[in-house]
């Protein structure tokens, strides 16, 4: 689904004050008139291509790992995505603020696109990993940029159009991505996915990078603006402490020696923690009733969903034989049914037993389809395919558990630390992702050098998404601080 990449630096992600659209663009009744068509078919394009490319390749993975000597460190193969987009968004957000978008849209994508080349050719599996980290640098430029992008160019009226525009972008992928990408992959090879990339991007570059050019910057900004206080204490150089830590620590939990290990995972621990904590409002860490608890829900259900279905593929394939067209089916029919329980969450939003009570449910829903499609990949006498009806399962559970706990943190979130919030609920669900997988991967890589199968490595991912969903259902009633009295 999609992961909508806020700033970390303040106020980046939200949208911006009415600027020269506002005041100058003739009154406008759709966002494919033509002052806006090409930069919206463009944002939306933009926003598809990395729809595309995440559920494609989630989906082919396996193979690539298998064909690079990669199932080691499998749960590399998204970690290093998802690593390089907090320090992609941080740095394109910052840029933005100073120059305008379109600098960093360009660099975003150009960026992709190399991604995706040294992907696509990649002789082992190190090098793909480069491709998968370049990737990930565009994808959180490209994915701020969009957003970022509304509040600059369109009128206040035709804003809440292209939010829901943005967010309908993900669905053709969900729906035809993964099975896209597993059929080339049979077809023509798993490279044939990376570069299919390559024409879109051209595409969706032709269609924004204009209108961007005729942008300023936001309203009150100039080049010139500095960062206020000393460069190491900035939100760049924390995302890149936090990023670099979070990368010893998972890379540490693939050594064969134990004391090495744990020195490595303790030392990556220290760097991380510590910067968590200057990038999130205070009390996030402690699960404070309230916006602290409602960034470590994300985080618990964003680990939950996104840390099952990275190994969704690969146990299907390797454990159950299934090919990788119809184990794609199991990330689409999660992403669609993710709408379906938004719908759903969104229609008896206010009801008795609140949002709170709707999150307590999805994290139930969101187990209960883990177990389901955790017991078809690991038991043989389970048919595999009700993988795909138990990840559906999972998709309307995250649907409820998502959008209520998103909608409750950031309508507790004071004004003036909108941006602050925004931006630690999207950091909490990359660094869950990041974090769950990589972990994962260790457990497969784990049980490889101890003379066990994928399918131990499974069970100990699936155990571990397991406890944190029942985490989840004990931290759901600290969503809402207690009444005072």
């Amino acid at each position: 689904m999609s992961q909508e990449v806020n700033q970390l630096a303040e106020g980046a992600g939200a949208p911006a004050a009415p600027s020269g659209a506002d005041r100058a663009a003739p009154p406008a009744e759709s966002v494919f008139a033509g002052a806006y068509r090409a930069l919206t078919l463009g944002v939306v394009l933009s926003v598809s291509m990395v729809a595309f490319e995440s559920l494609g390749v989630a989906t082919v993975l396996p193979g690539i790992a298998a064909d690079l000597g990669g199932l080691g460190a499998y749960g590399w193969g998204l970690s290093a995505l998802m690593l390089a987009n907090v320090v992609g968004t941080v740095v394109a957000g910052r840029t933005a603020d100073r120059r305008g978008p379109a600098g960093s849209m360009a660099a975003g994508m150009l960026v992709f696109a190399a991604g995706c080349a040294v992907a696509g050719a990649a002789s082992g599996w190190p090098l793909f990993l480069l491709g998968r980290a370049l990737q990930g640098l565009g994808v959180g430029a490209v994915m701020s940029m969009a957003y970022t992008v509304i509040g600059l160019a369109y009128p206040e009226r035709l804003r809440a159009r292209m939010f829901a525009l943005l967010s309908s972008a993900w669905t053709v992928p969900s729906l035809i991505g993964p099975v896209i990408a597993g059929t080339l992959a049979e077809l023509a090879g798993w490279r044939g996915v990376f570069l299919l990339m390559l024409p879109l991007i051209a595409g969706a570059a032709a269609l924004t990078l204009p209108g961007l050019r005729r942008l300023g910057g936001p309203s009150g900004t100039t080049g010139s603006d500095a960062p206020a206080g000393p460069w190491w204490k900035s939100p760049l150089a924390a995302a890149v402490l936090l990023t670099a830590g979070t990368a010893l620590l998972l890379q540490a939990l693939l050594l064969k020696n134990p004391v090495l290990l744990v020195v490595l995972a303790l030392a990556g621990a220290a760097v991380a923690v510590p910067a968590l904590r200057r990038v999130t409002p205070p009390g996030t860490l402690s699960l404070r009733p309230g916006t602290g608890a409602g960034i470590g829900i994300r985080f618990l259900l964003c680990g939950v969903y996104f840390g099952s279905e990275a190994f969704l593929p690969l146990g299907l394939q390797e454990l159950r034989g299934v090919n990788a067209s119809l184990a794609g089916l199991g990330l689409s029919a999660g992403a669609i049914t993710w709408v379906a329980g938004s719908a759903w969450q969104a229609r008896r939003d206010g009801r008795p037993g609140g949002r709170t009570g709707s999150v307590t449910l999805g994290f139930t829903v969101l187990l209960a389809g883990l177990a389901v499609m955790a017991a078809a990949v690991l038991v043989p006498a389970v048919p595999p395919l009700l993988a795909i009806a138990g990840w559906a399962l999972g998709g309307i559970g995250m649907g409820i558990g998502f959008n209520a706990a998103t909608t409750d943190t950031l309508e507790q979130a004071p004004a003036a630390q909108q941006g602050l919030v925004s931006g630690s609920l999207q950091l909490a669900q990359t660094l869950a992702t990041a974090l769950v997988s990589g972990i994962g991967g260790a457990a497969v890589a784990m049980a490889h050098h101890h003379g066990a199968t994928t399918r131990a490595g499974l069970l100990f991912t699936f155990a571990l998404t397991a406890v944190l969903a029942l985490a989840g259902v004990l931290v759901s009633r600290r969503l809402r601080p207690a009444p005072a009295g």
